[in-house]
């Protein structure tokens, strides 16, 4: 008890002091780091305990979230007075926090704060594989939160970052990424490179292919170029902290011209590794995109698992190419339907999970909001101690039907990969559905059926065979399809080019950094994207 005391208020002294030297970066980083290192260990050394004793710390989580008087009633009993609930009510995206005082900080680092204690778990992972990972303005930002700072992954240690959290907060998308883009460039000596989402850094660099002599230009002379809707103030600031450098501008000519392969790796040379905050869903389609050319030989690492507003599960194996989340069982209370659905579902707990098996995610994350349905499938891929190690799979909300066939999202991802890889020379970019009650009467008479806007790369127009592939995947695939087509009860596909850069208008006007729909359910965004057809 005296040791934890004395460690305690060592603690306190080197926050606060830290805290206290605004003017000093460097020096507030040498003391902090260590710090939060050793909450860091501490909160892995509380995971490592809960996680031998997952019921006792699930029914102690719900006793938190419930009214005082009917908190020692039990799980069994709350499952009983509280009927199943529908969809959980949109959050906050990842249950984000500002950075907290010094203090707060303290109190919650040896409290149940989720996302300090996920930011917390995600330093230590990340020191544990790349050692040089927390060297002080080493770790470059890419994400776009308009109108409000979203927290980067090591919000706790702002000195990390070389690129101010502002510089994301810009009106426009495409000025935040362009403005944080270039900021990053001027640093050559960057150990991490983060992003919010795969998509940010895939338009990024997008952005960079297609705009690179401008960059280059804009870092020789240390100019940042007028960006729609940025604030006088925030541009004096942002413009401060660019330096002219005509060989850095030289060097970013040279590297692009070679083409986009390893293009991350070239740029940044110390490099060790690149952090997504969603890798998985809709963003896994980005992943394998950045893998295979611009982020080439380098880790991709996704640190948290969030659903419905709430930060849930944390990766503590950066170095592993397929993202896998400890449910941690002090973050939320925690339920699971298996799949296939059941007419009347029974919930099982987190500590009667199976290996291998599919579970819709069923939370109780939030005072007063019981038992919602995330909207989640996840699949456990194993266990850490008693705390299940899982995978996310699909969203049940962006399941195609328009007969009440239901065709899973990341299903019918895989049935169009197929589709595409029977068309010579072409490779899949993006793309998105739409159920054909949303064309009204554009859609004509026939059958109701799937419209799917595509932007491919090596191929420009389709023939009619070509399309047809698609459909003729589905089939093969969903038996229950081919049934209805057989019948005519669902009209054949009808398959859309787009041209390059649709999806990133698209996820502009989206106007929200979350992973985008893979179904449209909005005639203004479906509008946009049949805007953009080209075949």
């Amino acid at each position: 008890m005296l040791v934890a005391l004395v460690a305690l208020v060592a603690v306190v002294v080197a926050v606060v002091a830290a805290a206290a030297l605004p003017a000093l970066p460097a020096l507030r980083h040498r003391l902090a780091r260590p710090v939060l290192r050793r909450a860091a260990g501490r909160c892995r050394r509380r995971l490592e305990l809960r996680g031998t004793e997952v019921r006792l710390s699930q029914e102690r989580r719900l006793r938190r979230l419930l009214p005082a008087g009917t908190a020692r009633a039990g799980s069994e009993v709350f499952r009983e007075r509280h009927p199943l609930g529908q969809s959980c009510p949109g959050g906050a995206p990842g249950g984000q926090v500002p950075p907290l005082h010094p203090w707060a900080l303290l109190r919650s680092c040896w409290g149940t704060d989720p996302p300090l204690q996920g930011s917390l778990l995600y330093l230590d992972a990340l020191h544990a594989a790349f050692p040089r990972a927390l060297a002080p303005r080493r770790t470059a930002l890419l994400s776009w939160a308009p109108g409000h700072p979203r927290a980067p992954a090591g919000w706790p240690l702002p000195t990390l970052y070389c690129t101010p959290v502002e510089a994301g907060t810009l009106p426009s998308r495409a000025a935040a990424l362009r403005v944080q883009l270039l900021l990053a460039l001027q640093e050559r000596a960057l150990h991490v490179l983060e992003a919010g989402l795969a998509s940010e850094l895939h338009d990024a660099l997008a952005a960079l292919h297609a705009g690179w002599p401008e960059l280059a230009q804009d870092l020789a002379l240390g100019r940042l170029s007028p960006q729609p809707g940025l604030p006088e103030a925030v541009r004096g600031r942002l413009q401060a902290l660019l330096v002219p450098s005509a060989a850095r501008a030289a060097e970013l000519r040279a590297e692009c011209a070679r083409g986009p392969e390893g293009i991350v790796q070239r740029l940044w040379p110390q490099l060790e590794v690149v952090v997504v905050g969603t890798a998985h869903g809709a963003e896994q389609l980005y992943c394998d995109a950045l893998r295979r050319a611009d982020c080439k030989g380098l880790p991709l690492y996704c640190p948290f698992y969030r659903a419905a507003g709430a930060l849930l599960g944390v990766n503590l194996w950066p170095e592993e190419p397929a993202p896998r989340f400890l449910l941690c069982p002090d973050w939320a209370f925690y339920e699971f339907l298996p799949c296939p659905a059941k007419e009347e579902p029974q919930t099982v707990l987190l500590d009667e999970l199976w290996e291998g098996r599919e579970y819709g995610l069923v939370l109780t994350a939030q005072p007063g909001e019981y038992r919602c349905r995330a909207g989640e499938v996840l699949r456990v891929a194993g266990f850490h101690k008693q705390c299940p190690v899982v995978e996310p799979v699909r969203r049940e909300s962006q399941a195609l039907s328009v007969r009440g066939e239901s065709i899973p999202e990341d299903r019918f991802c895989q049935s169009l990969c197929r589709a595409v890889g029977m068309w010579p020379g072409a490779r899949l970019v993006d793309y998105v559905c739409v159920e054909s009650a949303l064309l009204g009467t554009s859609s004509g008479a026939g059958a109701p059926h799937y419209e799917v806007f595509v932007e491919l790369r090596g191929l420009r127009d389709l023939s009619e065979g070509q399309r047809y592939k698609l459909d003729q995947c589905l089939q093969e695939d969903f038996p229950i399809y081919k049934s209805f087509r057989f019948k005519g009860s669902i009209g054949p596909l009808r398959l859309h080019l787009v041209g390059a850069g649709a999806f990133a208008r698209l996820r502009e006007a989206l106007g929200t950094p979350l992973p985008m729909p893979r179904v449209l359910r909005e005639e203004k965004l479906l509008q946009l994207i049949q805007s953009t057809v080209i075949s």
